[in-house]
């Protein structure tokens, strides 16, 4: 059995969603998306969860192209809750200027800052910014080297082949946190997984399909890179993001969740040429115990995340609300559920289970 002594932590993800009401046919707009994001995330926090993240995007249907502003107008506000981008496309943007914009929030948050650097599910941020896709996995590569040299010291010399050199100049404000928190992100590339665990930082992988317990050898592949480069697997963080949905019962989740979910992934998957369109029987199944939905109760979201950290020994865990844009006061009843409810079940049945071994 993995270790469930681990600190569990449990938060939100968010792409800022802004996607036409599948009722109505009106989209919320972006002013008002980012408003209700200030509001769930300062819930958050009131109820106990332990982050808040928000994905970067640069399209019409999310209006989260900067993380970090978002989290900057709720750090104020908050006391506890930890601050994440989920992820920052570090690829097509400046990482001096991912620094600076983290080690700014970290100290309007007193420490509570954290990036997690991908290479970009969604690609527009690649031409809106002058990057050739042709240069995807050198441009990562180049630029995580560089953003982690920066949090290293606060002078900074490194040459690379797409940004300009820097010669022992300084990067400013430095964060409170040393050093500040860069997390890995990937949809379930081997290369991210073994890259994060020789480098030593946190891992996090979307798992928005499939079954959940298929990443175990991701996750042995993360592990055992980082015990080849001399760090030690078991102090390393693992987080997954997963889509999902909590309310009172049962059925009222699985029914609020379903129309928003398959409109949004049925319009991605046009744009990527999966093929059909997101149906009812692929909702069902991923909704499943072992499927990779969190939908429903509290204590079946509870009973599926306790399951995750049987099967991946992950330490944190991402409920992705919402996929489509839904009520706002349904996303807030999520959140309040997610805190009060389900995250308790979780620590006893852990506490039940460490007891046990």
């Amino acid at each position: 059995m993995v270790d469930t002594a681990k600190k569990m932590e449990i938060g939100i993800s968010t792409f800022l969603e802004a996607t036409p009401n599948t009722v109505t046919g009106e989209a919320v707009n972006h002013a008002e998306r980012l408003r209700n994001a200030v509001e769930e995330i300062v819930l958050a926090d009131q109820v106990g969860l332990d982050v808040y993240g928000i994905g970067e995007h640069h399209r019409p249907d999310y209006a989260g192209s900067a993380p970090a502003i978002v989290l900057a107008a709720a750090a104020g506000m908050t006391k506890n809750i930890r601050l994440s981008s989920a992820v920052t496309v570090l690829s097509s943007d400046d990482p001096v200027r991912v620094y600076q914009q983290f080690a700014t929030l970290d100290g309007i948050s007193n420490g509570r800052a954290e990036i997690m650097a991908g290479r970009g599910s969604f690609v527009e941020s690649f031409p809106l910014f002058g990057y050739s896709l042709d240069d995807y996995n050198e441009l990562f590569d180049e630029k995580l080297e560089l953003l982690l040299e920066i949090r290293k010291s606060e002078k900074v010399t490194w040459r690379g082949g797409h940004r300009p050199a820097i010669q022992n100049l300084g990067v400013y404000p430095r964060a409170v946190q040393e050093p500040l928190p860069v997390w890995i992100a990937t949809g379930g590339n081997p290369e991210s997984a073994i890259r994060a665990g020789m480098l030593g930082l946190p891992v996090a992988f979307a798992i928005i399909g499939g079954m959940p317990e298929s990443f175990a050898p991701l996750v042995d592949l993360y592990k055992r890179a980082a015990l080849q480069a001399g760090h030690d697997p078991s102090k390393l963080q693992i987080a997954t993001h997963s889509h999902g949905f909590i309310a009172d019962t049962m059925e009222q989740a699985v029914e609020s969740f379903y129309a928003p979910t398959a409109a949004q992934m049925t319009k991605i998957g046009s744009e990527r040429g999966w093929g059909r369109p997101y149906d009812r029987a692929t909702y069902d199944a991923s909704r499943s115990l072992r499927g990779a939905l969190y939908v429903g109760d509290p204590e079946f979201v509870a009973e599926k995340i306790v399951l995750l950290r049987k099967n991946l020994g992950l330490t944190r865990f991402f409920l992705h609300v919402n996929v489509g844009t839904m009520p706002h006061r349904e996303v807030l009843r999520a959140i309040e559920l997610l805190g009060t409810k389900v995250a308790p079940i979780v620590h006893k049945e852990l506490a039940r289970l460490e007891s046990n071994s």
